[in-house]
């Protein structure tokens, strides 16, 4: 049974009516990031600054809080559809870009590139950092691929948390003997949206929908490959190219936020797994809701650090570490790693 025909057997009821469910807790989400925080603000605060006004503190809070909560949406939605990818390109439940290494692998490409090599232009940051997440991922695969079996999920996901906990290293060897760099470095290496800016959104955005159409054009190859490289090959599928052509969609997508958030990780692992269960393995489907939900929880994890340390706040990156380390330890029990 192909996938696509497992999907069918998903009730449309149920499948249009998770969409609406997500889209409208998404909006209200983006409505209680706008109005919570230090400071909290009514919907005419709200209006007021959309017309352009920032006379008052409420209507600068909301002028502040604008690009930070489309940040949150747009990197939600990435590291979802990046975490889908992954896992369908490796047919690794425990991809993700966060244990795989890859956002790691990017980080170190921009922390590199600032001390060494005196990185200024926050564009660069972007190629930097798609760069050093798309040698970080074909490095773990060709690690994870040696001996018997090949990339099974255990391999991948012990090759993913070596190489990220050695790159974490080497990103504080390089941070602390310059201590102009450290504190800013700190700061972005837990991962957060907090002082985004429009003019930085806009930056990334062509990447972004680069990475989102290459993923989405990429979903009926997923399909195919969750039945064997072999029966893939069978039906026509040009393995090595669907699966390259995949794989740089998700790292497209992975290295763009991690250039202006830094690292978040847990969030391309948790939520394809809870939209698996709404509509099935077809990533025709999958996709579109891993987008979605990716947009909510970490929209979500952004309010709740607001609201828990306030009048501070406990960036959201943190937020998703506490959420998804008892997933990740939930799913490696039901999947029986140690027996792959």
């Amino acid at each position: 049974m192909t996938a696509e025909t497992a999907s069918v057997r998903k009730p449309a009821v149920l499948r249009s009516t998770g969409l609406i469910v997500l889209t409208a807790v998404l909006v209200a989400l983006v409505l209680a990031s706008i109005t919570i925080g230090s400071r909290e603000v009514g919907f005419d605060d709200i209006i007021a600054a959309l017309g352009g006004s920032k006379e008052g503190f409420d209507q600068a809070a909301v002028a502040t809080r604008l690009p930070r909560t489309v940040l949150a949406l747009l990197a939600g939605a990435a590291l979802g559809v990046s975490g889908a990818v992954m896992q369908g390109v490796t047919r690794n439940p425990l991809a993700d870009p966060g244990i795989l290494g890859v956002n790691m692998g990017a980080s170190l490409a921009v922390v590199s590139g600032i001390t060494f090599f005196g990185l200024a232009a926050a564009t660069s940051f972007v190629w930097v950092a798609i760069l050093g997440a798309a040698v970080t991922a074909t490095f773990v695969y060709a690690i994870g691929s040696l001996g018997r079996g090949g990339a099974t999920p255990l391999k991948l996901a012990l090759a993913g948390a070596v190489t990220s906990a050695a790159l974490i290293s080497f990103v504080s060897a390089i941070a602390l003997p310059r201590s102009d760099l450290a504190g800013g470095i700190r700061s972005w290496q837990i991962g957060g949206v907090g002082g985004a800016v429009f003019d930085r959104i806009w930056m990334i955005l062509p990447f972004l929908l680069l990475g989102f159409a290459i993923s989405l054009a990429s979903a009926r190859g997923l399909n195919s490959l969750a039945l064997g490289d072999e029966l893939a090959a069978g039906l026509g599928e040009r393995v090595a190219l669907t699966r390259a052509a995949a794989a740089a969609g998700a790292v497209i997508l992975c290295g763009a936020v991690t250039a202006v958030t830094g690292p978040i990780g847990f969030v391309g692992l948790v939520v394809p797994h809870v939209c698996r269960l709404i509509v099935g393995v077809d990533h025709r489907w999958l996709l579109p809701y891993s987008a979605l939900g990716g947009a909510v929880l970490l929209t979500a994890g952004d309010i709740l650090g607001r609201i828990v340390a306030r009048p501070a706040e406990i960036d959201v990156g943190i937020i998703t570490a506490l959420v998804g380390a008892p997933f990740f330890i939930y799913i490696v029990r039901r999947q029986k790693v140690s027996a792959l």
